[in-house]
């Protein structure tokens, strides 16, 4: 019988929770894992965090386009949404200040993380997506009751990604700004389903909470 929502899978690095005052949660793309998204720590300001960052069943969150009618993509988006929840519980039982919670993930995991972020809105450290947009056939704006009380969130992606149509981003950016959010968003010409250096360079603004380069 086939599994319908994702086990609580984590890959650890960085600080164990128990004695970090920072942390990072990691979500992975379509495909890959979670040891492949820890990658990016040798990239990040994220020396003293605790790194966690889950697995998905069968290495995707959800089945179809994150454009598509949410119900199709049900049950694995509620499950995967609960997946975060339970992680964020773990930080805050931990001692962790919400404040001091970064969520980052790249393409899927980038929507994964920007619709997880917007339904459980608050002081967040910082929220990356890098590639992605809010998920959904169109935008229901009735998920996102709350306020992000400044967050810094970083969205990146090209402006002709294969997944991710740059109209998207636009209406994420303006929904989350109006949310609350101090959102930086950055189109680039030509660059292809991948992360560049100016993002890394933005992110580390973001973690370092300076406005200069690292």
């Amino acid at each position: 019988m086939e599994v319908k929502k994702h086990s609580k899978q984590v890959v650890t690095d960085g600080l164990p929770l128990a004695s970090a005052e920072k942390v990072m949660i990691l979500v992975h793309g379509r495909g890959a894992s979670a040891d492949s998204i820890l990658t990016l720590k040798d990239h990040l300001l994220v020396d003293g965090f605790a790194l966690l960052a889950p697995q998905a069943t069968n290495h995707t969150w959800y089945p179809y386009s994150f454009m598509a009618p949410v119900e199709q993509n049900e049950p694995w988006l509620s499950s995967a949404i609960e997946l975060l929840e339970s992680l964020v519980e773990d930080c805050l039982k931990a001692g962790i200040k919400r404040e001091h919670i970064h969520l980052l993930g790249f393409s899927q995991g980038a929507c994964l993380t920007l619709e997880f972020a917007a339904r459980t809105a608050s002081r967040y450290g910082s929220v990356t997506a890098f590639t992605g947009g809010l998920i959904g056939e169109k935008i229901d704006r009735s998920n996102y009751k709350r306020k992000f009380e400044e967050t810094p969130v970083f969205i990146g992606c090209s402006d002709r990604d294969m997944h991710v149509p740059v109209e998207r981003v636009y209406a994420s950016t303006n929904i989350l700004t109006e949310m609350g959010a101090r959102v930086t968003e950055k189109i680039y010409p030509g660059m292809g389903h991948t992360i560049n250096e100016d993002e890394i360079n933005i992110v580390n603004q973001q973690l370092s909470g300076s406005g200069k380069d690292k």
